[in-house]
């Protein structure tokens, strides 16, 4: 890497992580409001569950699919125009989303909105291409800070403005999506030079085939499971919180807004503060391995507790489980060269899309299997223990790996 690009770092570095905060930011906005403007249009209770359920759905599918395509279409023709076209869509899918005539369209518009979703990879590999593999880690981390405060501001803004109108939520998104694409458009440089880039493959956008061929390289393929347990851990925990809280505490929505204000602040300080610290005293293996075990006790820990006020006291207890998933990720982009970190990236992408799909179906499945119980009943803590079980899983599989690695990562 020249100076010159390492002059550039910090542009480049603005420029991504804003994309993903907007990109959350968009994402949370919308969650308060999604439910009702599916209402309007499914009145019956039954009918907006079905339909809220497969508008969700249609997301997390269309990402699967389309993640490793922009993954590999960024590793022919750059990082900057499939950004700047991801970016554009979202806006566009956030405005069409405020122009729906029936739950058809919402549907589609949805399912539209998954296929540029795949921004995020691409985000990753342009991080990964403008930072030494010593710092990999930390800037990936970044990324993951990223998401915290786009979870922490989205929701609460929108269930302002939502309280307004329901569609205000979507213009804004729509808005500050096309001003990230108008600054982007200006001040993007690209990251890859042509010299590390590769030639087009349908085989390797193939979300299917990518995962599996993640799974055979050489030095982390092990690792594919553990990251694909730990995701349908955290997954399913976000996917029945509110669920779980209001029935098993009696919380509020203001309850649920403090509590997730908390994880968001914490996942900010490890992501955006602490991990660079945390992995050059630890390492990538074990600050993944310490993450690991921390979410294991503490998802744990939630399904057992009866009084509400002690989920407060756990959730910065749980501050290492948010190193976990850029440590890995840090290491699954330390195994390939430079011409392959967008297909890397997007196959990971897909893997969390795929553990979205299945944490959802199945967590919210086994909550309603175990709902009718009285409240205090351990049996409402079913998905947390789901989840834990989850991640003990992802352990085993690291701890096996790691033991079986000669040079320590």
């Amino acid at each position: 890497m020249t100076s010159d690009n390492t002059e550039q770092v910090p542009v480049n570095s603005r420029f991504v992580l804003l994309t993903v905060f907007l990109d959350i930011l968009g994402i949370g906005l919308i969650i308060p409001v999604l439910p009702r403007l599916v209402s309007i249009f499914a009145p019956q209770p039954d009918l907006q569950a079905y339909w809220y359920g497969a508008i969700v759905a249609a997301y997390a599918i269309m990402q699967f699919f389309c993640a490793p395509l922009l993954g590999a279409l960024s590793d022919r023709y750059g990082r900057r125009p499939v950004l700047l076209l991801c970016v554009l869509g979202l806006g566009v899918n956030f405005f069409l989303m405020t122009q729906a005539t029936s739950l058809v369209w919402l549907l589609i518009i949805r399912a539209m909105g998954g296929m540029t979703a795949g921004n995020i990879a691409v985000a990753n590999a342009y991080i990964a291409d403008v930072s030494t593999p010593e710092n990999r880690g930390k800037a990936l981390g970044k990324i993951g800070a990223m998401f915290g405060l786009g979870f922490i501001c989205g929701p609460m803004l929108g269930g302002l403005l939502g309280e307004q109108h329901y569609q205000y939520p979507f213009y804004l998104a729509a808005i500050v999506s096309f001003c990230n694409f108008s600054y982007g458009l200006f001040a993007l440089p690209e990251s890859l030079p042509l010299e590390h880039r590769r030639a087009f493959s349908f085989a390797r956008a193939n979300p299917l085939k990518t995962l599996s061929g993640l799974s055979h390289l050489g030095s982390v393929g092990a690792l594919v499971w553990a990251m694909g347990f730990s995701l349908f851990a955290q997954f399913t925990m976000q996917t029945t919180w509110v669920l779980s809280t209001e029935l098993r505490f009696g919380w509020t929505p203001l309850d649920n807004g403090i509590s997730l204000f908390m994880v968001g602040v914490c996942s900010v300080i490890m992501q955006g503060f602490l991990l660079g610290g945390v992995i050059r005293r630890l390492g990538e293996a074990r600050t993944a391995l310490l993450g690991i075990s921390s979410s294991c006790l503490v998802l744990l820990a939630y399904g057992l507790v009866r009084q509400g006020w002690i989920m407060y006291l756990l959730i910065p207890c749980n501050i290492m489980g948010y190193a976990a998933a850029p440590a890995l990720q840090a290491i699954f982009s330390k195994a390939v060269d430079a011409k392959s970190q967008g297909a890397v990236m997007g196959s990971l992408a897909s893997l969390g899309s795929v553990m979205s799909v299945s944490a959802t179906l199945i967590g919210t499945s086994l909550f309603a299997q175990v709902g009718h119980f009285a409240r205090g009943n351990l049996y409402l803590g079913a998905p947390f223990f789901l989840a834990s079980f989850a991640q003990a899983i992802a352990l085993l599989i690291s701890m096996k790996h790691f033991s079986n690695v000669k040079k320590p990562i």
